[in-house]
């Protein structure tokens, strides 16, 4: 079975991580990455193995329901048109401090039970890729979101 470079079963992390950025000053016009976006960085995993994201989130800050775009890119200086690529989105709330979650993509990772779907959900990061947030606009606002991602570093 294959191990990390720290000699770590696969999906085994080192340390936790709980980033959260504000999106009052990210933006990107639509889903394709514009080469005028002012795009958050969510989770840096340039020079590191890598990362697994379980819960992704929007904090409603108004009564706007803002679509949030996810990127990841193989930089964390810029969200370049060329090096990002989308992953998803998530709408959140209309109401103030309601949660929206992202939906993830299921994972091999064990189960704790069996029910009608046995399957985890997780983000996989890998080393030297990088996540982003953007709201959907082309302006700055006062009442984005607040989108934070949980995980682990590999």
């Amino acid at each position: 079975m294959a191990t990390t470079s720290t000699n770590k079963q696969p999906l085994l992390v080192d340390r936790v991580f709980h980033e959260i950025v504000n999106t009052n000053l990210a933006y990107n016009q639509g889903m394709d990455v514009v080469g005028t976006n002012s795009a958050a960085l969510l989770l840096n995993c340039i020079g590191t193995d890598g990362a697994i994201v379980e819960y992704i989130y929007a904090i409603s800050r108004g009564a706007t329901g803002y679509n949030v775009n996810f990127y990841l890119s193989s930089n964390n200086d810029y969200l370049r048109p060329t090096e990002a690529f989308y992953i998803g989105s998530l709408t959140s709330a209309t109401t103030i401090k309601d949660v929206t979650e992202l939906t993830l993509p299921k994972c091999l990772t064990p189960v704790p039970r069996v029910d009608s779907d046995p399957k985890n959900t997780a983000l996989y990061v890998p080393s030297n890729k990088a996540l982003w947030a953007a709201r959907d606009g082309s302006s700055d606002i006062s009442d984005g979101p607040l989108v934070g991602a949980q995980g682990g570093y590999f």
